[in-house]
């Protein structure tokens, strides 16, 4: 084999190549996380993985399946891993907690404080924190402390942190008693089945959210578990869920899916890579049936038609629901490619279910798409919280969650919100 063959897959090149792209991105944008990315061997973290597929921007690398086929642990997407460490502001010399192991996350941040530093990883998996614990020894990076155990408390004793990083999707946020005064805590919050990635930093004894970032992740196991609702329909070609709410009957769901379908367009459009992120949020504000509706890419069915692949809105019964869906829209510029978002209904409030998502999107388009999206602040579970005057608050069982839109723009309609009730786990 020729020299010239070898290089495009040379470890070397391929992270330079990355560093490269996460910069012109706007990913990577400190030449220290810079030099850490550039000095670390993703590839050794990934052997599972080819290195292209070990240096691809986007891609996440998963490193272990539970019995169903859903992913339980991986090393995730190097452009995320970016924005969360350049998130977290670290600094020579910082005490660093990680909660959810695979070793390269961890030898980044160690690359970054130094032996000065610190950094303790966690996870409850014996499997994986072996695994991290390995990879690191085998890189240099064996002053990384990796811990078994629940992240709950398993870090506790090694405490307090100037820097947490949460690595897994996390419906709570146990850790704010262990951040140092001064500290970032980067979590990717679980609320009403949306996950963003936010950075919470201490005003007096409440924690603002900043850059919600849309993003996803392996679900949290232990004490911090809180699974949605799930309904699996057509032999699993169909998922939807939902946080809370009256129990789903799948069999009635999947007859609904089965049967006939109302269609309704709301002349309401998105151009190729215009962000609508923010309708998720808004659904999710003003109606507590919205959840996710997902198609399995293995089964080969054409029973839905989702707008996205990944994230896609719902609303949901017990044995009704209605989903976002596109078209293609003819415009004068052949080059301006457009979508018109349209609602499926199904089931016997399939009809009452696309109109009312039907009038959240229109809702949505008039009076808040154009607008900076909501703000995020974190309570303790025992504080009383401000009602927003657009908003919702999430109860969880450390902290709440108030989501508040800005004031400036019309109240909504009335909500379909139910009355408080206690959440399942309680």
């Amino acid at each position: 084999m020729t020299a010239d063959a070898v290089l495009p897959e040379s470890p070397d090149l391929l992270r330079a190549d990355l560093v490269a792209k996460l910069r012109e991105s706007g990913s990577l944008r400190s030449p220290v996380v810079a030099e850490a990315f550039a000095r670390v061997p993703r590839e050794k973290f990934a052997p599972e993985a080819s290195l292209a597929a070990a240096y691809s921007v986007r891609d996440v690398v998963i490193t272990k399946r539970d019995a169903a086929g859903r992913a339980t642990s991986s090393v995730s997407a190097p452009w995320l891993q970016a924005e969360m460490i350049e998130a977290a502001r670290l600094t020579s010399g910082a005490r660093v907690l990680e909660v959810g192991s695979g070793g390269y996350n961890a030898a980044l941040m160690a690359e970054i404080v130094g032996p000065e530093g610190s950094v303790v990883t966690v996870d409850i998996d014996p499997w994986v924190a072996e695994r991290a614990g390995r990879f690191l020894a085998e890189t240099g990076y064996s002053n990384v402390k990796v811990v078994l155990g629940d992240a709950e408390d398993a870090a506790d004793e090694y405490g307090p942190y100037d820097a947490i990083l949460i690595t897994v999707g996390a419906w709570d946020c146990p850790w704010g008693r262990l951040l140092a005064p001064g500290g970032r805590m980067v979590v990717p919050l679980i609320f009403s089945t949306i996950t963003r990635s936010m950075t919470f930093v201490r005003e007096g004894d409440r924690f603002v959210g900043l850059d919600p970032t849309v993003c996803g992740f392996v679900a949290m196991q232990g004490a911090g578990t809180h699974p949605d609702q799930e309904a699996v329909l057509a032999d699993g070609a169909v998922r939807l869920s939902i946080e809370d709410g009256p129990e789903l009957q799948a069999a009635a769901l999947g007859d609904a899916l089965a049967g006939a379908r109302t269609e309704l367009w709301t002349k309401v459009t998105v151009g190729g890579g215009e962000p609508f992120d923010t309708l998720n949020l808004w659904l999710a504000t003003v109606d507590d049936r919205f959840g996710m509706i997902w198609g399995d890419p293995d089964h080969d069915c054409d029973l839905i038609q989702l707008a996205v692949r990944w994230y896609c809105p719902v609303l949901i019964t017990t044995d009704s629901f209605a989903y976002l869906t596109t078209r293609e829209v003819h415009c004068s510029d052949p080059a301006d490619v457009r979508h018109e978002f349209g609602v499926y209904g199904h089931g016997p409030r399939g009809a009452e279910l696309a109109q009312q998502l039907h009038d959240h999107i229109q809702t949505w388009d008039r009076d808040r798409r154009q607008g900076p999206g909501p703000d995020f602040t974190l309570y303790p579970a025992e504080a009383v919280v401000p009602t927003p005057a657009v908003g919702r608050v999430f109860l969880k069982r450390h902290t709440q969650l108030v989501m508040a839109w800005r004031s400036h723009s019309p109240s909504p309609p009335a909500a379909h919100l139910a009355p408080a009730v206690p959440e399942r786990h309680r």
